[in-house]
């Protein structure tokens, strides 16, 4: 079964979405994020996908108030991601109360510490967010496009032992223009870790898309903008997760 997985982003200190992770693309939508950690939950959230957008752009995390805030508010598990680069960022946050770290351009630059990680914090501690434009991994909040292959890249985080792996597609991050289940498909072939699904998840047909690839270590799909703009819940979801 696929978990539906709420997502908030955090920027100034509201909850906001981005189209296609550009900054000057903004939406606000709350001005109280553990609140809205709440009613996420409220409406039948499992697990809280939370990224500090400010940390991302500035190469440190920013919202550790909010972050600590949101974890204390809700008994679902929180997994953070965003401007992770030391091993003092990763202590600190996972101090605040959340269950897992996801590192992005950390892991795209220096892939061969990953082992190293997993084995201080542990696998279950660790994510690593890749995410891609036509298959190539974009890194510092998107802004730079690398020359490494998403695939490539994920194979290597496989072997450190990472246990989740969260796949973003950024061309559709924040359109609702469906989910992109071949690049997800092709993701999920390449490695044994759980894989996580983003990035325009936005109806009930695109998760009955990533059913239908028939993924066992597929096991999340990270939904933004869709719920905010109320297009479709996380019941409705959920239900079609488990078809």
């Amino acid at each position: 079964m696929i978990t539906i997985i709420p997502a908030i982003d955090l920027k100034g200190g509201q909850c906001v979405r981005l189209k296609q992770g550009l900054a000057n693309e903004v939406t606000e939508y709350s001005d109280a994020p553990a609140e809205m950690a709440k009613h996420w939950e409220k409406e039948g959230g499992k697990f809280l996908h939370v990224v500090d957008l400010d940390g991302a752009f500035n190469g440190a995390p920013v919202h550790i108030a909010e972050l600590k805030a949101i974890s204390e508010a809700v008994e679902m598990p929180v997994e953070i991601g965003g401007g992770i680069r030391t091993d003092e960022d990763i202590e600190n946050l996972l101090a605040t109360g959340v269950s897992r770290i996801i590192l992005g351009t950390r892991a795209c630059e220096h892939p061969e510490e990953l082992a190293r990680l997993v084995e201080k914090f542990g696998g279950e501690k660790i994510a690593v967010g890749i995410d891609a434009r036509n298959g190539m991994v974009q890194t510092k909040g998107w802004v730079e496009t690398t020359d490494v292959i998403a695939v490539d890249l994920a194979i290597q985080v496989d072997k450190a032992g990472v246990g989740t792996i969260i796949y973003t597609d950024t061309s559709r991050d924040g359109m609702m223009d469906g989910v992109n289940a071949f690049e997800m498909g092709k993701m999920c072939s390449a490695v044994k870790c759980d894989v996580v699904a983003s990035g325009g998840v936005s109806s009930v047909e695109d998760i009955k898309r990533l059913v239908a690839l028939n993924c066992d270590n597929l096991t999340g799909a990270i939904v933004g903008k869709a719920l905010y703009e109320k297009t479709v819940t996380i019941k409705q979801l959920t239900k079609s997760a488990k078809l």
